[in-house]
Order: structure tokens, then sequence, then C-alpha cells
């Protein structure tokens, strides 16, 4: 942790949202050599920090959205290397997220209204003497080449005005002014947990058009995040513009998703060969509607950018189905693009918000597909601190930018008073529960159990004298595909039925956290909440035969992977589970709720056959009709993009929302046969359930141990054969697909076992 003594500056001049700030100073005389320089900075807004006209780092748009309220991170950077003995610290600030649009309802600057930087460059020399450069009011403030700049609507950039000068020593700018103090306690200054964001990659354009509007259209071949970095040449003043989307429909960029997002990128060229990159803002779009372009792009004029937190790949999935390999393929980009500094629902439109449901459901997948420990432990942080604010209470995002949108206008969500929620508000519970057991470290049991425990006090609170939780608000099994789409609330699983399972859950993990980190008073509390709410949900809920109230697809899953029904009540349950989705015609019954939990129901159920026949359905609803409709990413709602080509008319429409692709979890457990058996993978359950035709599978998986792969092929003379890789200090469990069992230790082995059958 930094001790603190530099203050938060906010330039006189608000210079149209993207202020550039500077400091001129020389290295002090007499203590010999730099030994080591340090900077620490964070802003409200986003900043690129620059020594000596060099980037300090390689990140962008930090520090990021946290709940600037009580947490705002700072990064650190070794500047040693920068240095000179007469010096220029200068700063460029954005909006961000503190100044810039949130929510779709128009509004803006919900955490402030002045853009300002806090930096302390501490340098030590090598007779241990330490000099420190501080954020002060002797700093300058003036224009920068950026006229305009939002995460939503896009960046404005000025070719006439990009300048260097400014980070020399000597300079004096025209119309640059003072700065003076801003409001910041530096309390709430904290130094990052998670990866800072980082351009991950670049992709070329696969084909480029004139549109029926005269307009030329640009295909990057992939949904992704980022923006577009141009290289042109043109006459001074001309404007080059690019709209940005992630579909066409008609022939022309689909923008109606996108709402009031206006994700367009201006561009005011120079007169001489610019380079325009707008790292004050990112898209969600596959293509880009070009105007205004002197003459036509050429190779290598446009470059999309993807932008994400820099996480590191840890999972890998193939098998012999080329339309599962897509639909991983989508989740995997469906996660690099809404792991954006907070894990987000969608990247495209006027949203782009922490939305807990989404994260709930998906965790186990994102926690396989990418390290994502250290970014989920960042946001739980933001989660306990807004929750805390709250009296116990889970919001629907985190950070809990609603409480301030719906204070300045209550027709801005059609929500009523927000209160502890089932999915969404179950996220203080699973997705630390999910972070331990993928990657078996209990700190963020210890970090988080205070929040997890609250969650379930709180919603103990909101049950009815009969033990359910069906009472207030629910979003229930969200985007059921049986809903209207003008009304996705409308799901045919009872909200009751939803959350008085997703309590049950909630209640029983942290009674098992309790009895992980020795606190038996509330192990014995929550053991007995969770008793009381499955009492419960049998009475009310469970009929004799076996039917649960709403008799959706949804609520068989949840009793059956949740735990609620055993026994002959369970058996019931799985043949009514099959019975509603044979009656379906194997397409997608459920929404987000059930979705995660679907297949298992029927696998554990002795159902393997039908939980491959609903995998592998393309007709929509299903997994893969969006693959057979060219999708590079999760949709959010299963007919996002009709047969015909057209949009949804839904007012609510992503082609990058990954949640609904939380099967992927399934896929690694059970097609590719890789599951712990302890937490983190100090021990392997090595089970792959072959089916649907498949032939072959690998799976592999960078584990806190070491490496861990699995393949399997049913193409050999041996019928079934499976190979493994464990490194070492880790054993493993083999279930072949004849139910026979072997415990194995660290290495390579190939077993052979009897051809499956499903």
């Amino acid at each position: 942790m930094t001790d603190w003594s530099a203050a938060l500056i906010v330039p006189d001049q608000d210079f149209a949202g993207a202020p550039l700030l500077r400091r001129e100073f020389a290295l002090e005389a007499g203590h010999g050599d730099v030994a080591s320089a340090t900077l620490h900075a964070s802003a409200h807004g986003v900043f690129e920090a620059f020594l000596n006209g060099q980037p300090v780092a390689d990140e962008v748009l930090s520090p990021g959205w946290s709940a600037y309220e009580w947490r705002l991170r700072y990064r650190s950077y070794d500047v040693t290397a920068l240095l000179r003995p007469t010096s220029v610290l200068g700063f460029a600030l954005g909006n961000g997220w503190w100044g810039g649009r949130l929510g779709w309802n128009g509004g803006r600057g919900y955490y402030g209204s002045d853009l300002g930087v806090v930096a302390q460059l501490e340098i030590t020399f090598a007779d241990g003497h330490v000099q420190r450069v501080l954020s002060d009011g002797s700093w300058t403030a003036g224009p920068s080449a950026v006229l305009a700049n939002d995460l939503y609507d896009g960046q404005t950039i000025d070719g006439r005005r990009v300048s260097d000068a400014w980070l020399a020593p000597g300079f004096t700018g025209e119309g640059w002014t003072g700065v003076h103090a801003g409001e910041l306690d530096l309390g709430t200054l904290t130094p990052y947990i998670g990866p800072p964001v980082r351009r991950q990659a670049e992709l070329a354009p696969v084909s480029t058009w004139t549109a029926p509007s005269g307009r030329t259209l640009v295909d990057f071949g992939q949904n992704l995040v980022g923006w577009v970095r141009v290289r042109v040449s043109g006459p001074a003043g001309t404007e080059v513009t690019l709209r940005h989307a992630e579909v066409l429909e008609h022939d022309e960029l689909g923008v109606r998703p996108l709402r009031s997002a206006q994700a367009t990128d201006r561009f005011v060229l120079s007169g001489g060969d610019d380079v325009f990159e707008p790292t004050f803002t990112f898209h969600g779009f596959r293509y880009a509607e070009v105007d205004g372009w002197p003459g036509e792009p050429a190779e290598g004029d446009l470059t999309a950018v993807v932008v994400s937190s820099d996480l590191e790949r840890i999972g890998q999935f193939a098998c012999s189905d080329d339309l599962l390999n897509q639909l991983h393929s989508n989740a995997v980009w469906g996660t690099v693009g809404n792991f954006l500094d907070v894990p987000t629902d969608c990247p495209q439109r006027d949203e782009r918000l922490g939305w807990t449901g989404d994260i709930a459901a998906f965790t186990p997948s994102a926690a396989f597909l990418f390290d994502v420990e250290p970014f989920l432990r960042d946001w739980l942080r933001d989660l306990a601190a807004e929750q805390q604010a709250a009296d116990g209470m889970v919001a629907f995002v985190i950070p809990d930018v609603l409480k301030y949108v719906t204070k300045d206008d209550a027709q801005a969500t059609s929500f009523p008073a927000p209160d502890s929620t089932a999915v969404w508000s179950d996220a203080a519970v699973w997705v630390p529960w999910a972070l331990w057991q993928a990657y078996g470290d209990r700190q963020v049991l210890v970090d988080q159990f205070d929040s997890m425990a609250a969650h379930v006090r709180r919603v103990e609170t909101l049950t009815s004298p009969t033990g359910l939780w069906d009472t207030g608000f629910q979003f229930g099994d969200w985007l059921d595909p049986t809903a209207p789409p003008e009304n996705p609330i409308l799901a045919k699983a009872d909200h009751g039925v939803v959350a008085t399972a997703c309590l049950f859950r909630s209640a029983t993990i942290v009674a098992e956290t309790a009895a992980l980190l020795g606190r038996a008073e509330d192990q014995a509390h929550f053991t007995e909440v969770a008793a009381r709410t499955r009492a419960a949900f049998a009475e009310h809920y469970v009929g004799a035969d076996g039917h649960i109230t709403s008799d959706a697809v949804t609520v068989y899953a949840l009793a059956i992977v949740f735990g609620l029904v055993e026994g002959e009540q369970r058996r019931l349950a799985g043949e009514r589970l099959v019975e509603l989705v044979d009656e379906g015609g194997y397409r997608i019954l459920t929404g987000f709720a059930g979705t995660p939990f679907v297949t298992d129901a029927l696998t554990t159920t002795g159902h393997l056959d039908d939980a491959y026949r609903l995998l592998l359905q393309q007709e929509c609803p299903s997994w893969l009709y969006p693959v057979t409709m060219g999708a590079t990413t999760i949709w959010e709602r299963w007919d996002s993009m009709l047969p015909d080509g057209s949009i949804n008319p839904g007012q609510m429409t992503s082609f990058n929302h990954y949640a609904l692709g939380a099967v992927v979890d399934w896929m690694h457990r059970t097609l590719g046969g890789l599951a712990p058996l302890e937490p983190g993978y100090a021990k392997v359950l090595v089970a792959p359930q072959p089916g649907g035709g498949i032939t072959w599978a690998r799976t592999a998986l960078q584990t806190r141990h070491g490496r861990v792969a699995v393949s399997w092929s049913t193409e050999g003379p041996d019928g079934f054969s499976l190979d493994v890789e464990l490194p070492e200090g880790v054993s493993g469990l083999v279930r072949l697909p004849d139910g026979t069992e072997r415990e194995i230790g660290a290495g390579e082995h190939h077993l052979a076992g009897e051809p499956a059958t499903a």
C-alpha cells in the first residue's frame, strides 16, 4: 500500500472532457544515481500516463470502474528507465466511467462532474534519499486533440491538434491554465487486485464492400470489443467517420440494438499521414461503416484492436463436432469482450453494466477458460462495499450505478425498488464458491464470508411465513424463450420456486464455507436455514407425483442439481424433466436461471442421451442455432437474430452476452471429462461421457498445480481409449464410460474400456 501525500488535482477548465496535465521537474542533485523510481497514479476518469514522452505502460482505460465511493484503484509503475535529469510527467484524461454516460436513460457524471488525477512519483537515489513529485497546485493543464469522448458514443480526434510538444521540457502552450484541488478521500485509494485492461489482439478486415446506401462497410470476421485503429491521408479538415455494430440487417449496419449508444468515432485529418486510435472509448462490433474516407481504404488502413482485462487463457477444449467447437469459441470471445474491468452483460449498447445474474451463471465456465481469480476477487470487493452500504442487499449491478440512475429519473428503469433477488444477488455466494472450486485458494472465502453470510441473512428476512422466498421482485428465469420478446420476465418457471431453490443453494454453500473456515456457530445457523428452506420447498412445491409447481424445465433442473429432491422424488423429477424436454422437441426451454444446470440435471438422473440431444439441437431456440446463423459470440437471446436475418424485435437484443454460454462448463466436465474432485484440482476426476455421435474430445487446463490434460477417442481399435496427463503431486480418479474406476497418480496414462454406447 502506498503512503499517499499527493492531492487530486482538477484542471481549471474542462477542455472538452479530455484535458492534458503536466509537471516539469529536475532530479535533485547530490544523492548519486537513481536507484529506482515508481509512479503511483489514479484518476477521476480514465488516464494515460507519460514520462518524457513515453507511455509508462501499455494499458488502457485505467483506473477502470470500481465502486468509486469506497474504492478508487491506483496503478503503480516502475519508471526508472524513463527518468532524465530534467523530466516531464504528463497525463491525458478521458471521461471513462466517472464522467461519461452510464445506463440507458442518457445520464452522465453520476460520480462527479470534474476529471482529475492523483499522482505520486517516488524517486529513490543511491544514498537512500527519496524525492517525491506529487500532483499539486504547481501543475498546468491544457487542451488535447480529443474533441469529445464517451464509452458509449465514441471519440472525436482532430489530427490538426495532435502534438507531443507538451511532454517535452520548456513547453508553454497556448490556452493552458492552472489546476485546483479536487475532492478525494485518500483513504479510498487502493491497489488493483485484478489485471489492467490491455490490447489483446489485432484483426484485419476479411472483406470491404459498398452497401446499398453507398457507404463503405467493413467486416472484421469476429464480434469483438475494442476499437479500430485508422491510418489515413487526405486534405486537412476532412472528417472520417466510423460507426460500429455487431450485425448487418437488410445489407446495412444493424444499429437498432445499440439503442441510444452512438458507437461512432470521428477523425479530422491533419493533411499529412495520420494514425488515429480512440483509446478513451470502446465498442462491441464486428462491422464498421466508414464515411468520408478520401478514396477507398487500402490494406492496413483499418485494424480492429481487441481490448480486454489482461486475463491468462488456461483452459482448452476441442471435439469432433465443429459446431460445438464454434460454440466454445463463442463463449471464449464473449468472455474476452465482457471481462473489461468489470464483468459486464454486454459491450455495445447503452448499458455495459456489471449485472450480477450474468456472472453468477457463468463463473464456473469463465474460471476454466481463463484465470479470472484476481479479476473477480477485485469485483467482489466492490460487491461487498456496495452491499455493506445497502444493509446487506446485493444490487442488480456492481458497481451499483443504478442507485443514481433511478434516483435522478424514476422512469429510468422498469424495475421496482431493488431488493435481494434470486440468482442476481446470489452472486455474492456463488461467485466466490466457484472460485474456490476452480483454484483452491480459500482466501477468497475468508475475504468474502461476511458478504456471503449477509446476503443469506437478508434473504431470511424476505421469506414469507411459509419459509418460501416468494415475495418481492424477481427476475426469475429471465429470457426463457417462451416469454414474449417485449417482456422477458414472464418465464414459465414460478418465481417463488426459482428463488426458494436459490436460497437453499446459497444457504448450503455458506454453511459449507463456515465449516471450512471453522465458524461453528455460523455453520449451525446456515445449516438450519438450508434445512428449513428445503422442507418448505418440499411441502409447498413438490407434489406426491414428483411434479414441481409450474411444471417447467427450469424448476426440475434446479431441484435436481441443487439437491432439493432425493430418492424416489429425484427419479420422478428426472423423468418429468425428460418428458418436458422431449415435448419441447429438444429445443431450449430455459433462461438465465435454468440454462447453466439443465444438462447436468439430465446427466445425473441417467438421461445422458437427452442431454446430448438438447446440446446438439440446431433449430431455434438452441445453443447451436446462433452458430448456424454465423454467430461468433454468445447471444443475449436464443433468437437475437431471426431465421430470416432480421434482428429480434425486442428492445433488448445483444449479440455478445455470455450468460447463456454457461453450458461450456458441462462440456468441459462431461464431454471433455475433466473436473475437480477436490478444490483447485488437487485431485482430478477424469470421467468423460461420450455421446451424440461425437468420436473424440480433448480438454486441458493449466491448474495451480500444473497442466492437466484429458483426451479420448472412440475411433481406435480398442473402441474407447483415454489419455490422461497429471502434474506432480496431483492424483486422479478415472471413471470409464463402462463404469469401471481406477486411481492414477502423476504422469501420463493410457487407458481403454468398452466402447461407448451413448
